[in-house]
C-alpha cells in the first residue's frame, strides 16, 4: 500500500472521447506541442494544460427544411484555453468537420492569439453541413439554431466567434442578431467579421490575406528573395488566397498558379488576378477561366514557383507531395495545411515555411480591433487599421525570427515557443481554482 504521505503520481492519458489510433488534426497539434516542450523551462510543468481543451460542447442543430422535413446537423464549439482572455475563433460550415478538427483549430487559435499578443484565448466552432446544399432560408435557420445552442458559452466577454470556411459577414450578422434577441439587448461584440453597418470593422475582410502578404514580404526581405521578381502559386482563392494574390501581384510578383475546389490554373507569364477574382465572384470557382491553362490538380504541387501559399484547408502538404514542391518559401494562409512529416521534408530541403500561427494571424488581429471598436463605439479609419495591423504583424514576425535564430529551430517551433510561454505564464500567474 502506498504510504499516506507519499505523493500521488498519475499517467496523463488522452481524453477518453479521443481514439488514440485516429487522432486526426488534434494529433498534429499534439506533436507540435511535444516539439516545443523542451524549450519551456519551468513552465513545462503546465504543458498538459495545452493538451486538453478547457471546454468542449457538442450540440444537435435541428431545422425544418424548405420541403417540410426536419434535418439534424452536428455542431461543435470548443474553447481550448482562456488563460489570457476570452475565447476567440471562427465558425466553419463544412460536411467533413470533425471534433478533432475543431479541437485542433481552437488550439491553433490559442497559439496564434498569443503569438501576436492579443488578449484572447483560443476557440473554434463548426457544423457538419454542406452549405451549398441549403437554400438561403435553410442556411439562416441552421445558423440561428446553432447560435442558440452554443449561446450558453459564447458572449462578448466569454467567447467571440468569427467567419471561417463557408461562413461570412451575413452569417455573423445572423449570429449577432440571434444572440442579441436571446439576451434582450443588442450585443455587437459577440462576433467579429460582421457587416460594417452592424459594427464590423473596415479592413476585416482583407486582413488575413494582408497578414499573409506582410509576413511573406518580411521573410523575403530577410532571405534575399525579390518579391517583384517572384513567381507565386496559391491554393484556395477566397478571402485569404485571393487577397494575398492581389497584394503580391500589386507588389510586382507573377501569380503563375491557382487551385481551388473547381480546378487548377497555370500560366507562366502570370495570371490576371483582378480578372480571376471577378470570375470567381461570378462563378464560384476558378473553373472555366479563359486566361490560363487548366492542368491536373495533382500536378499543382510540382509547378515551378518561388512562393507557395496554401490557403484552403488543413492537411494539404503531406509526405506524399512535399518532395515535389519547388518553392523557396511556403506561406501558410490556411490553418494546419502542412503535416509534421511534410514539415520535416521541407526543412531538410531548405524550404522556408512561414507557419499558419503567425502567417494568417492578420484576421484575428483585426477581429481584435473590431471587438475594441464595438466596446468603445468609436471606429477607426481603414488606413489606421491597416497601419496598426502591419505594425503588429511585423513586430510579431521579427520576434519569431529572432527566437528561431537563437534556438536554431524552425519558425513554427519558434512561434510555439513564444506563444506557449505566454499562455503558460498566464496560467502560472493565475494558479488553479479552487
Amino acid at each position: 500500500m502506498t504510504p499516506a504521505h507519499a505523493p500521488a503520481t498519475f499517467t496523463q492519458a488522452l481524453p477518453s472521447y479521443l481514439d488514440p489510433h485516429h487522432l486526426g488534426p488534434w494529433g498534429i497539434y499534439l506533436q507540435q506541442v511535444d516539439r516545443v516542450t523542451p524549450y519551456l523551462g519551468r513552465l513545462a510543468r503546465w504543458v498538459e494544460t495545452l493538451k486538453r481543451p478547457k471546454r468542449t460542447l457538442i450540440v444537435d442543430v435541428p431545422i425544418q427544411l424548405d420541403n417540410g422535413t426536419v434535418a439534424h446537423f452536428e455542431g461543435y464549439r470548443v474553447q481550448h484555453n482562456t488563460s489570457r482572455g476570452p475565447g476567440k475563433g471562427g465558425v466553419r460550415f463544412h460536411q467533413d468537420v470533425t471534433l478533432s478538427e475543431v479541437m485542433a483549430l481552437a488550439a491553433w487559435m490559442s497559439i496564434k492569439n498569443a503569438a501576436v499578443n492579443v488578449p484572447y484565448g483560443g476557440a473554434k466552432g463548426g457544423i457538419r453541413v454542406d452549405p451549398r446544399q441549403l437554400s438561403r432560408g435553410e442556411l439562416e435557420r441552421v445558423t440561428r439554431r446553432y447560435t442558440s445552442e452554443i449561446g450558453i458559452i459564447i458572449g462578448p466577454s466569454k467567447d467571440i466567434p468569427a467567419p471561417d470556411v463557408n461562413t461570412n459577414e451575413q452569417v455573423m450578422a445572423w449570429m449577432m442578431d440571434t444572440y442579441s434577441m436571446n439576451e434582450g439587448a443588442t450585443a455587437t461584440g459577440v462576433v467579429t467579421g460582421k457587416p460594417v453597418d452592424l459594427g464590423g470593422s473596415l479592413g476585416r475582410r482583407e486582413a488575413t490575406g494582408r497578414g499573409v502578404f506582410t509576413v511573406g514580404a518580411e521573410a523575403a526581405r530577410r532571405t534575399g528573395l525579390d518579391v517583384a521578381a517572384a513567381r507565386v502559386a496559391v491554393q484556395g482563392f477566397g478571402n485569404v488566397g485571393g487577397v494575398a494574390a492581389k497584394l503580391f501581384a500589386e507588389a510586382g510578383a507573377r501569380i503563375v498558379a491557382v487551385q481551388d475546389h473547381g480546378g487548377t490554373l497555370y500560366r507562366d507569364s502570370g495570371i490576371d488576378v483582378p480578372a480571376l477574382l471577378d470570375h470567381v465572384g461570378r462563378h464560384g470557382s476558378v473553373a472555366g477561366f479563359a486566361g490560363a491553362d487548366t492542368v491536373a490538380s495533382e500536378d499543382f504541387w510540382g509547378l515551378p514557383c518561388d512562393i507557395l501559399i496554401p490557403a484552403a484547408l488543413e492537411g494539404q502538404i503531406t509526405e506524399k507531395n512535399a518532395g515535389r514542391i519547388q518553392a523557396r518559401m511556403v506561406i501558410e494562409g490556411a490553418n494546419g495545411p502542412t503535416t509534421p512529416q511534410a514539415d520535416d521534408i521541407l526543412h531538410d530541403r531548405g524550404v522556408l515555411v512561414l507557419p499558419d500561427v503567425i502567417a494568417n494571424a492578420g484576421g484575428v488581429t483585426v477581429s481584435y480591433f473590431e471587438w475594441v471598436q464595438d466596446f468603445s463605439s468609436f471606429f477607426w479609419t481603414e488606413d489606421e487599421i491597416n497601419a496598426r495591423l502591419v505594425k503588429i504583424m511585423k513586430d510579431a514576425f521579427a520576434a519569431v525570427w529572432q527566437v528561431a535564430e537563437d534556438h536554431k529551430v524552425s519558425l513554427r517551433t519558434a512561434t510555439f515557443i513564444i506563444a506557449c510561454q505566454r499562455i503558460l505564464h498566464a496560467r502560472d500567474l493565475r494558479g488553479l481554482y479552487p
